[in-house]
């Protein structure tokens, strides 16, 4: 009887063990898993690569959780997660708060942040803004779409959530300052979807959108510089006309190494780069 409880007890600690370090019985693996989180833009590629990527690789597991940019560059500082997905630069504010972290940031795609409005309003006559009519707007100063030659409707204005990588490149371009406030917003909205559907569902809204995300009802339109008018189009993303650009990054502390460097490589990769082209982004292929 003592030598069946001491076999029971072994075996316990043999299943808690296995258990505890991701083996399973039968395969004699260990199963790997990679924490991802971060920007919503950078979200469908990451989500559908790991899709592609565990179907490869079975012995990994790849988890996935959004939340802005903000949100991946704290969670990579903080250790609870891999991978930081996000749609701008680390800022300076970032790198002195996390003065002990080696940030290595790796750029998997190219994307443009669009002023977009309402397909209503887009039907109605206004294709472009300049910048400083577009600053005007969300600072209050016009506060109908008839100011400036449109329908005769009150402007509904959408802002972000401040720690998102779309609000910083597009406050940065527009105001000159990532961190520009917007009193006129009369939305605050997290995620591209969420924008998404706001404007969408209004037919006098205006907002700031990834590339991707315009559809038949979201209208990105062209933005006037320096008497030429640009309007937000692979094209011009590729060429580098649009003035309100960024790149797509995965940001992790310090070099990868092991599978999360294999699985960044994969994004990098001419199969990765395609599913950001099908995503609606440009490659960073060269050719």
């Amino acid at each position: 009887m003592e030598r069946k409880r001491v076999y029971t007890l072994l075996f316990i600690l043999l299943f808690a063990y296995l258990s505890a370090t991701g083996c399973s019985r039968g395969e004699g693996k260990a199963t790997m898993t990679i924490k991802v989180a971060g920007s919503t833009t950078v979200l469908p590629v990451v989500s559908r690569a790991a899709e592609v990527f565990m179907k490869i690789h079975q012995d990994v597991t790849i988890t996935i959780n959004s939340g802005g940019s903000g949100v991946g560059v704290t969670s990579v500082a903080k250790g609870l997660a891999d991978i930081g997905m996000i749609s701008r630069d680390i800022t300076q504010e970032e790198k002195k708060n996390f003065s002990g972290v080696n940030f290595r940031v790796h750029s998997i795609g190219k994307d443009a942040v669009a002023c977009v409005i309402s397909s209503e309003v887009y039907n109605a006559g206004i294709k472009s803004l300049s910048p400083e009519t577009i600053r005007k707007i969300y600072l209050g100063q016009i506060r109908s779409w008839k100011e400036i030659g449109g329908p005769d409707r009150d402007i509904l204005v959408i802002d972000k959530e401040f720690h998102r990588g779309t609000r910083h490149v597009f406050m940065g371009y527009i105001f000159g300052d990532e961190n520009a406030k917007a009193p006129a917003a009369d939305i605050i909205t997290g995620s591209n979807n969420e924008e998404q559907s706001k404007i969408g569902g209004s037919d006098s809204a205006i907002g700031m959108l990834s590339y991707a995300w315009i559809n038949k009802d979201v209208a990105g339109i062209g933005i006037q510089v320096d008497g030429k008018v640009i309007e937000p189009t692979i094209e011009n993303i590729k060429n580098g006309l649009y003035p309100i650009a960024r790149d797509l990054l995965l940001v992790t502390g310090g070099e990868p190494s092991g599978v999360v460097r294999e699985f960044i490589d994969f994004i990098m990769s001419p199969e990765g780069q395609k599913i950001v082209e099908e995503n609606g982004y440009v490659s960073i292929k060269k050719g």
